[in-house]
């Protein structure tokens, strides 16, 4: 295991999950809504529901690799390379908590 584990990694990570869940929410929300019965806003609004779902998308892709990270976080494999088995360097988890791989296997 990777002993440059951030401190309060495990709460940073349930908050961004929880943040990135009531923003798919939100989007989701949004998304139901009916479409206007002008014809030319509906086509804007088409658009604006291409835009939120591919939000959305994105936003339960990074849901899903956070869920990883707290897995490997409780098995003792959090902050080790999946590629080459190295320790991923502090600042890396710092600013990307969920990142699988060590910058150079990254690169």
């Amino acid at each position: 295991m990777n002993n440059n584990v951030p401190a309060g990694l495990r709460e940073q990570l349930e908050q961004l999950k929880a943040e990135l869940m009531q923003r798919v929410e939100k989007i989701k929300a949004d998304i139901a809504r009916g479409l206007d019965a002008d014809s030319k806003e509906q086509a804007g609004q088409l658009e604006n529901k291409d835009v939120l779902d591919a939000l959305a998308n994105e936003a339960t892709q990074e849901i899903a690799e956070i869920n990883a990270s707290l897995r490997r976080l409780e098995a003792g494999q959090y902050g080790v390379c999946a590629k080459c088995g190295s320790d991923i360097d502090a600042r890396r988890l710092q600013a990307l908590p969920h990142a699988t791989e060590c910058i150079n296997c990254a690169a």
